[in-house]
């Protein structure tokens, strides 16, 4: 099986516990979308207004794309949710893109 080029899958500019389903919604419905066995590299580069539930929803991707089979890793993670993430020791998790 051949590895494809990664799917850039982008985050939205606002992602709270408002618009946490749909986001994450989405985002399965793009890895599905994506050629198998490509590695899913997501941008939060966009994210300006952010809560925790931003790590809920890359986390529970993350989840589902290495059940899937996948390759995961996160660009452009503003420095505001880089800290949430290591407060909350999830830091690790969220592999940055090559």
């Amino acid at each position: 099986m051949t590895t494809s080029a990664p799917a850039a899958l982008r985050l939205p500019t606002e992602l709270t516990h408002r618009q946490a389903t749909a986001c994450l919604r989405q985002l399965l419905r793009s890895m599905r979308a994506a050629s198998a066995g490509s590695a899913l590299v997501v941008d939060a580069a966009p994210l300006q207004v952010f809560d925790t539930s931003a790590l809920a929803v890359l986390l529970e991707f993350r989840r589902e794309a290495l059940a899937a089979g996948r390759g995961f890793a996160v660009q452009g993670l503003p420095q505001a949710l880089q800290g949430m993430a290591g407060l909350y020791g999830v830091d690790g998790l969220l592999a940055k893109a090559a």
